[in-house]
């Protein structure tokens, strides 16, 4: 049965005929039929093809099961015109283990109807663990239709089909994904060969090929049932744990059009590359210059290995836009989660394979601060506001279609200028408070699409945990799992799921449960200085108590997360639930300054939860707490070190949330002696 008319009578609701619940739920849209998804593929002829395929795979008594599941379902004429291709005959040629990969590329363990298939990546991977590539265009019948990968679309008239177990939508063409690692995808690319070079004279290419740890099994590890203040939930650990790249290119025909324009450098190719590398690397470390062999690419501090290694991030950042927080659209929530994307740019920062740096990535969506830049896209290191008039360099959505994108280990994407750690970007772009979510402190939440998966939208039972994760999952992680974190004791690290309910910044957090003594290291500073590091937190009434170290020295006393706002010991009855907009400049300096003399900021102005995107910075059950303000080296690690110090060490009234760390430098949290504020945003 189609989905057309429960989708127009949802058209006919939004134009205000009918009144409609704007939080329906999305099983709602489907009308079943009582045909499984195994059926439907095996008693159509024009599918046999596949059904072949899927049989082979072992994966049809799945289908035949109850589920979620979207099948992009290629016709026989597809498979036709795949096989030729590979001068087979038909899919009897196929090996069992070519079939099985086919199959699962075609099945989402979601369900997903055209009208939720938004241009960017599909939240949820495929079985073969790859993510689908949406884009919109029209057929040669000039209907609007899905495209898949830049290559196969959805047939106009047999799309969203249901049956009792999901979603079937017919597509021209085999999906393929390529089972060769980034560095090989970037090998075959002809428009990137001076980046290829550069990759393989510094040694890095042999960095790409790393696919997955072989020794990791989830297998090991049980399910970890817990309370979180009222929330009975469950977590597991991650599937598998791979290593991921993302890696952001400039094409040779761009970067041989910048050398002369832009830079003043009339070589081209690797030659003028070199060139430009050892201008930037020499002004931005002068302690290096002339400490490395001209032709010794492999040094860590060569200009060219620094060059390629800052365009390299240590994660797999899943699609374009993945590269901010996630954006969803429904009722009201309009853009990334969490965020009031018309007061402040949603942005992110993550390590590079340049030890001691970061890029900061942000989404241009506050007009105010447009510049040069289109509205709604994707910058690395940008930074254009009254001060500052950055444009930094603008991230392409996709490449094109005859080139694949991604791989099991990573992706890239094209930029339209020079992505380095230049003395404007270290002194400028990134001389500002660095806010991170946690999700993206741990390069592994990303690679692994931990960050933000499942539908913030929905809620589980309280009483019983969820443990069919039809909403999303929890995560926890064990010792090992995630780079430059230790811990010992009964210690447990939690993801939970996104949840727009929740009073936490991008709608997730993460939680400390058990008798903890938790130690990470710290995200990179631009430059060596005095630095302020907050933590963003909510407060509840079974939140603990913490003891915060600082490379291993006590920092204050310790952190209670059960005090509100207006708690008697921090503001009391003058904490206000007026928003910012409502006050004064004077009773907004005040109020930041009695704040901040107690150790405390409210939450993000920008920052909101609900759907009636109650606003943070009028609540005082968000808050953000001075954890230290220190001298930090950013040419050596540093770490923070949580340490349970509550009453009671077990059960549901001491756990730690983390929700976002920030790092501030003393040009930021240092005014006020003037009358000056700290933008909140």
């Amino acid at each position: 049965m189609k989905l057309f008319r429960n989708i127009l009578f949802c058209v006919i609701c939004s134009l205000g005929f009918v009144t409609c619940d704007d939080n329906l739920n999305k099983d709602n849209y489907y009308t079943f039929t009582g045909e499984m998804m195994s059926d439907y593929i095996t008693s159509r002829p024009q599918y046999s093809d596949f059904a072949t395929v899927v049989e082979r795979a072992g994966l049809m008594k799945m289908l035949s099961t109850y589920g979620h599941y979207t099948c992009f379902l290629p016709d026989n004429q597809a498979f036709k015109t795949y096989l030729e291709g590979r001068n087979m005959s038909s899919v009897e040629s196929l090996t069992t283990a070519e079939c099985d990969t086919i199959a699962r590329t075609h099945l989402v363990s979601n369900m997903y109807s055209t009208v939720e298939m938004i241009d960017g990546t599909l939240h949820t991977a495929n079985m073969n663990r790859r993510y689908i590539q949406i884009t919109h265009g029209v057929d040669a019948d000039s209907n609007s239709v899905v495209i898949l990968n830049r290559a196969a679309h959805i047939y106009f008239g047999l799309e969203d089909d249901s049956v009792e177990n999901g979603i079937v939508q017919p597509i021209n063409m085999v999906l393929e994904n390529s089972n060769a690692s980034i560095i090989e995808i970037i090998k075959k690319n002809d428009k990137v060969r001076t980046f290829y070079e550069a990759l393989r004279l510094t040694g890095i290419d042999e960095t790409l090929q790393q696919l997955k740890d072989p020794d990791y099994n989830s297998e090991d590890y049980e399910r970890y049932y817990y309370k979180s203040d009222i929330h009975n939930e469950v977590a597991t650990v991650p599937d598998e744990k791979k290593f991921g790249f993302t890696l952001f290119i400039t094409p040779d025909s761009i970067l041989n059009s910048l050398l002369p324009s832009k830079y003043g450098i009339n070589e081209t190719g690797i030659e003028g590359l070199k060139i430009l590398a050892k201008r930037i690397y020499d002004e931005t470390y002068p302690e290096d210059k002339g400490s490395y062999g001209e032709d010794d690419y492999t040094n860590p501090v060569h200009p060219l290995n620094r060059f390629v290694s800052y365009c390299i991030l240590n994660r797999d950042v899943k699609g374009w836009d993945y590269i901010t927080t996630k954006e969803f659209h429904e009722g009201q929530v309009q853009g990334a989660l969490g965020i009031r994307t018309n007061k402040m740019n949603p942005i992110d920062w993550y390590h590079t394979l340049l030890k001691g740096t970061m890029i900061k990535f942000e989404q241009l969506t506050v007009k105010k601060w447009q510049g040069n830049g289109i509205l709604n896209q994707r910058y690395a290191n940008r930074r254009y506001d009254d001060a500052h008039q950055i444009e930094g360099a603008f991230i392409e959505p996709t490449v094109e279609d005859e080139y694949i994108q991604d791989a099991p280990n990573g992706r890239y994407f094209y930029v339209n200028d020079i992505v380095a750690f230049t003395p404007e970007v270290r002194d400028q772009v990134q001389n500002m408070r660095i806010r991170m979510d946690f999700s993206t402190v741990f390069p592994e939440l990303m690679t692994h699409d931990i960050r933000l998966n499942g539908d913030p939208m929905k809620e589980d039972n309280d009483a019983v945990a969820d443990d069919a994760f039809k909403n999303g999952r929890n995560y926890y992680f064990p010792m090992g799992y995630l780079d430059g974190v230790t811990f010992g004791g009964n210690c447990h690290f939690l993801y939970r799921r996104p949840h727009l309910s929740y009073y936490v910044y991008c709608g997730d957090e993460m939680n400390l449960f058990g008798d903890y003594d938790f130690e990470f290291r710290l995200p990179p500073v631009p430059y060596s200085g005095e630095w302020q590091i907050r933590l963003g937190y909510s407060i509840t009434a079974t939140r603990g108590v913490a003891q915060i170290y600082f490379d291993d020295i006590p920092q204050g006393i310790p952190l209670d997360m059960r005090k509100r706002l207006d708690d008697e010991t921090i503001m009391g009855t003058a904490f206000s639930e007026k928003s910012y907009t409502e006050m004064t400049a004077e009773e907004r300096a005040e109020d930041q300054k009695a704040l901040k003399n107690k150790g405390y900021y409210r939450g993000p102005a920008g920052g909101y939860f609900g759907t009636g995107l109650s606003e943070f910075e009028t609540q005082s059950s968000v808050a953000r707490r001075v954890l230290c303000q220190v001298y930090i080296d950013n040419k050596e690690d540093h770490y923070l070190r949580i340490r349970c110090a509550s009453k009671s060490k077990t059960g549901n009234n001491n756990e730690f949330m983390i929700d976002f760390l920030e790092l501030v430098p003393k040009s930021v949290y240092g005014v006020g002696d003037d009358g000056t504020i700290e933008d909140d945003l």
